[in-house]
């Protein structure tokens, strides 16, 4: 048998029953007239009288030793890891009555109707916290003595404020959900309450872990950790948020190098798995989905294999746990987390302080709180949280303590995130309840406009109420959208040891959910301290790859782990971890280093280059060579060997071989359209008048031995005029083909690109290769022509023939030419210009020199025999 005991009643009315025995073991009782009171397993915390009556779950003890079900007896009592208040737990509940009592003074909000407020421990056990909600929303039989279990009965509650966990909060949702009674949490954040088809009763105050998975998505990403170790508790809360981060990540290239969830309670040979793995693992940046009191046996592990490189990242569950602090600061300093909006909630700090031994002791675990927080035995206490034996060594509790003196986090009102959200959800059914209270029938949200009724107040019409709630406390705008969720804000808290060496959380930055995606995360680099060094640790698989070279994923590896290749020719990468090159456009070009284009060089052969200077050097010299020659003839017009051999025919073509020599200078410079229709065409025509010329002089030596024999009139043919004619004819043919040529598809300035790539190829295209070599293939014609007539006319006197002379000069015109075709159609660029340059050079010398240099020898060397007597003796001795 258990004693109960009640105690005095407070002026607000508050009631507390103490339990001799654990608080959250599990017994039975049979209570008197046969009547079995399974809800006297849980006893009432806090109780306060009113017309609506708030109900409240808190885990104030957590972590209960797992037992092995049987289902053959009845279960056995359950035991707690943590038998000590949860300080933070009680600040949450503390913060609940304060603002019950506080709405209770107010004038503008519900000035009728008084609240009430009806709260039990859930232990953060699904199996009490299930059995608690139903006693909160049945109402608890105040059994005294020789009363039946109907006499005397609480107000049952219509909604529910909790719980602090999401897998509990699933739970309780499951059994009321059929009911319609609001369950409205202050810390559960799991995406997956947000489901109404599943849970259509749930509200909270709490942000939904998907916006705090886009947070902690956007934050890995920022500072490129792309290789993230994820652990979690193995539950709903965990499973959710880790599939939520897995599915984010995506969209930054973020990958999982180990995902592993652990059982609650960490056994030897699950703390040992995950160790390996953590400890095997490359990643050092490393995200946490749990509670604190399961991260603290993870930590003490890691301090004793020494694993201490280890970059945290808290969720929001544990981002602001200064309890974690104490033992383990030296492993999270640099901590980042998410932290759900602070709020300063005035007086409350007042409110919490006010405990004293006297107050305490109406309350079983206001006074367990007491003695752990000053080490004292509270008079008349039976706390069972500590062994007898100790509670018996303490001193009795003087009357003087004070919070004021100490530091705890009860009274530790610097952070309050979670308290902040039990404040709202108190004010969001206070609302709800006023709006309620002031609707106006025919505008109320039911059919027909009908409004919802406090006198018999049904849960599912305060749940429409709240659903639609919009109001304004301590300075902040409140709303839920459509699955009953806040509008998401974080700070973004970095964990920095103060100079007294205690948890100091630093606010780094804010996500705001309501921003654009682009500034809805805000980071201060500066004032971060890091784990290890001044700079944000590195975590990735694969190093970065530079400008310059791109990622190849390892096959059958994540796609964060790759290899870096260098970009391939023609193309650049200018980003660091590029997936792909870029190519260039043709007429830009890699770098060095492949990480920019720059303009392609423009390759032609220029006149200042040293090809280019010594072509335009001969080619100036061959004119003016040319040019002495002709001067040298007219200056010996008169004499035997040039008038003896056809000497207006010379002059002209000494002049077109000058012309021969200049055509060279418009292959040389940057081309153009115009200077490649004119380069082609003064070639082809100035040569075919030169071998024009040669073909005349040749035929007409040919024909003038011919004509004396007797009776042959063919020199009438081969007059002076007729000579000038079959030059004119001739080349007037080689015109005829320039000009089809020209008008049909004349040559153009072309850039060419595909052969060496890193320039550009200025050059001039023939356009039509059939004019092209139309035009080289007359000249050839001719060529042959003329070797043809000069090799009949070889055997003639030398005094009056240049046939040799003549033939000699076709033989280098048709090797140079010969040679000419095939390295033309092989090379390109510059260096198919310069050949093209230096066939017209040597062959235009070769006629000079064959042809003119014996007669400027005997003109200017020998002019004994430049007189008509001597070539005559000459002339009679051949034909004898």
């Amino acid at each position: 048998m258990f004693l109960w005991e009640k105690s005095r009643p407070s002026p607000a009315h508050h009631v507390s029953y103490i339990c001799l025995s654990r608080s959250c073991k599990s017994v039975s009782v049979m209570a008197h007239h046969a009547c079995l009171l399974t809800f006297w397993l849980f006893l009432i915390i806090f109780y306060q009288d009113g017309d609506v009556i708030l109900g409240g779950l808190f885990p104030l003890h957590y972590s209960p030793v797992p037992t092995e079900r049987f289902f053959q007896s009845k279960p056995a009592a359950t035991d707690y890891i943590h038998l000590l208040v949860c300080s933070r737990a009680l600040r949450w509940m503390r913060t609940m009555t304060f603002a019950v009592a506080e709405i209770n003074q107010r004038q503008d909000l519900l000035p009728k109707l008084s609240l009430g407020y009806h709260i039990h421990d859930s232990c953060d056990d699904i199996p009490v916290s299930v059995k608690r909600s139903l006693l909160l929303v049945n109402g608890q039989p105040e059994k005294e003595r020789g009363a039946s279990c109907a006499d005397v009965r609480r107000q049952p509650s219509p909604v529910i404020v909790g719980d602090a966990s999401s897998g509990v909060s699933m739970a309780v949702l499951r059994t009321l959900g059929s009911f319609q009674i609001p369950l409205v949490s202050y810390f559960a954040s799991c995406s997956c309450l947000s489901n109404k088809k599943e849970f259509p009763s749930f509200m909270r105050t709490m942000p939904s872990d998907e916006f705090q998975i886009k947070a902690l998505a956007k934050l890995v990403h920022y500072f490129q950790w792309s290789w993230v170790g994820l652990i979690g508790a193995d539950s709903d809360y965990a499973r959710f948020a880790i599939q939520l981060f897995l599915k984010e990540s995506v969209r930054y290239n973020v990958c999982p190098a180990y995902v592993h969830f652990y059982p609650v309670i960490l056994s030897k040979e699950a703390l040992r798995e995950l160790m390996n793995i953590i400890r095997d693992s490359t990643a050092t940046v490393i995200l946490n989905f749990s509670s604190e009191s399961t991260l603290q046996t993870i930590l003490q592990e890691c301090r004793r294999q020494n694993i201490t490189n280890l970059q945290w990242i808290a969720s929001e569950a544990w981002a602001t746990s200064n309890a974690l602090w104490g033992d383990f600061s030296d492993l999270l300093q640099g901590t980042l987390g998410f932290a759900i909006r602070k709020g300063e909630i005035p007086s409350l700090y007042r409110y919490l302080t006010l405990l004293n031994t006297s107050n305490i002791q109406t309350s079983h675990f206001l006074s367990e709180f007491w003695e752990d927080t000053f080490n004292c035995r509270v008079n008349g206490s039976l706390n069972t949280h500590i062994h007898r034996q100790e509670a018996l060594n303490r001193v009795a509790c003087t009357g003087r303590e004070s919070l004021d003196d100490v530091y705890t986090l009860y009274s530790d009102v610097s952070q309050l995130r979670v308290s902040y959200n039990v404040y709202k959800a108190v004010y969001l059914i206070a609302h709800a309840l006023h709006d309620m209270s002031t609707c106006v029938p025919g505008q109320g949200p039911f059919h027909n406009g009908t409004c919802g009724s406090l006198k018999y107040l049904l849960p599912w019409q305060l749940l429409s109420y709240m659903k639609r709630a919009n109001f304004t406390t301590l300075g902040e705008d409140v709303s839920f959208d459509e699955h009953g969720d806040p509008i998401a804000s974080y700070d973004l808290m970095s964990w920095q040891v103060a100079s007294d060496g205690s948890l100091q959380l630093v606010k780094v930055g804010f996500y705001d959910a309501s921003l654009k995606d682009e500034t809805n995360l805000v980071i201060n680099d500066s004032v971060i301290m890091w784990h290890s060094g001044n700079k944000a640790p590195v975590s990735v698989c694969s190093q970065s790859c530079l400008p310059g070279s791109r990622k190849a994923r390892r096959k059958g590896e994540p796609i964060c782990c790759f290899d870096c290749i260098p970009c391939a020719e023609g193309e650049i990468s200018n980003e660091t971890d590029s997936n792909d090159c870029l190519r260039c456009s043709r007429e830009m070009w890699p770098n060095q280093a492949r990480d920019q284009c720059l303009p392609k060089v423009l390759e032609y052969l220029s006149f200042w280059e040293p090809l280019g200077i010594v072509l335009w050097v001969v080619s100036t010299i061959g004119a003016c060579l040319t040019v002495a020659v002709l001067c040298v003839f007219v200056m010996y017009r008169n004499t035997p060997v040039i008038r003896g051999n056809n000497m207006e025919l010379s002059f002209m073509l000494l002049l077109f071989l000058c012309v021969c020599f200049l055509i060279g200078l418009t292959f040389i410079g940057k081309p153009t359209d115009w200077r490649c229709q004119i380069r082609y065409t003064a070639f082809g025509i100035s040569f075919a008048l030169c071998i024009a010329c040669i073909l005349a002089k040749t035929t007409v030596v040919l024909m003038a031995f011919r004509a004396t024999l007797p009776g042959s009139d063919v020199m009438k043919w081969f007059g002076p005029a007729k000579q000038r004619f079959s030059v004119i004819f001739c080349s007037c043919i080689q015109a005829l083909v320039c000009i089809i040529w020209l008008t049909t598809k004349p040559p153009f300035a072309a850039n060419r690109t595909q052969f060496l790539s890193a320039t550009i190829i200025v050059e001039c295209d023939v356009g039509s290769e059939i004019g092209f070599w139309c035009v080289l293939g007359y000249i050839g014609l001719l060529a042959c022509t003329c070797f043809l007539t000069a090799f009949l006319a070889r055997k003639l006197p030398d005094n009056f023939n240049e046939a040799k002379c003549i033939t000699f000069s076709m033989v280098i015109f048709f090797a140079v030419w010969i040679t000419f075709i095939p390295v033309y159609v092989s090379t390109r660029g510059k260096y198919m210009v310069a050949v093209h340059v230096f066939a017209i050079l040597a062959s235009a010398f070769g006629l000079l020199l064959c042809i003119f240099a014996p007669k400027c020898y005997v003109v200017l060397l020998r002019p004994e025999k430049n007189i008509r007597k001597n070539m005559m003796k000459k002339y009679e001795k051949q034909t004898h």
